[in-house]
Order: C-alpha cells, then structure tokens, then sequence
C-alpha cells in the first residue's frame, strides 16, 4: 500500500495514498458500489489501547458524517464518523473479540464495516485525498503534542 508519513517526536503516521478521507479521522476504500470504511493510524494512536468497539446492524443506513459505531480505549469513547452514504453491507465482527485490530492494522485487518454506497457523487465533495488528509492530521498532531507538552509542564 502506497503511502504519506509523517514524523513528530516518537511517532510515524501513515497514510495511504488510494484512500478518501474525512476531517473527523475516518477513510473509506471505494470500490465500485461499496465502500469499506475504518479509522486513520492518526486516530487510533491518539486513541491509544482500543479496548471495544461497537458497530452498527447490518441492513441499517447511515447518513455521510453521521454515526456508524463507536470505540472505547483506556482513553476515551469516541464516535466513527461515516465517511458516506448507504446502507450497511458488513462489519468486522472480529473487532468484537480483538478490538486491538483498530491499533495494529487500521487500514486492513482493522477495518470498521462496509457500506453499499448509495449517494458517492454527493459524498465525494466532502472527502478529501491523502495529501489534504495529510495537512489536517499534520495540524491535529502538532495540537495534541502541544497540549501533552502543556500538560507535562504544569
């Protein structure tokens, strides 16, 4: 998988070059009609230790920024932001027994669900490519740096 990285401190994030992308950390694999749909290796080291994750019902239908699923880590809970439309084809019930998938794999076996895409030429105008991803991950890791870094120092 062909990918950008990034470097800040400690850390490399990585993201691949053939996804679509949303600012809320989530990317989606358009194939043909479906999309599979998990979250950026940004998100999940942000996340830390995913510990579960909850995902919708197959057959359901999901709105493009609306929820579909949420994680818990030792963190915190946080909602999966749908990257596009449609109705729910799949989900990656192994999540259930092994949520740490998310942490280890996020753009393969990690994957969240997949969606039967039912309005991509609308959708589309909302995502953007990995180079833009990039950028707003860019900004969003030098943030959460700057509040550790605030944090380690009071």
């Amino acid at each position: 998988m062909d990918h950008l990285e990034f470097k800040l401190d400690k850390w490399t994030f990585k993201v691949p070059k053939e996804l679509l992308y949303n600012e809320n950390d989530c990317w989606a694999k358009i194939d043909d009609k479906t999309a599979t749909v998990g979250i950026t290796d940004f998100l999940q080291n942000l996340m830390s230790d995913i510990v579960f994750v909850e995902l919708p019902k197959i057959g359901s239908r999901v709105e493009q920024f609306d929820e579909a699923g949420s994680l818990e880590s030792i963190k915190a809970t946080l909602d999966i932001i749908s990257p596009v439309s449609g109705v729910i084809q799949d989900v990656n019930s192994e999540l259930a027994n092994t949520p740490d998938l998310a942490n280890t794999d996020p753009y393969g076996k990690g994957w969240f669900l997949r969606v039967q895409l039912s309005n991509f030429e609308s959708d589309r105008e909302n995502l953007i490519n990995a180079e833009t991803y990039l950028e707003v991950m860019k900004k969003k890791a030098e943030k959460e740096q700057q509040k550790l870094k605030k944090a380690q120092s009071s």
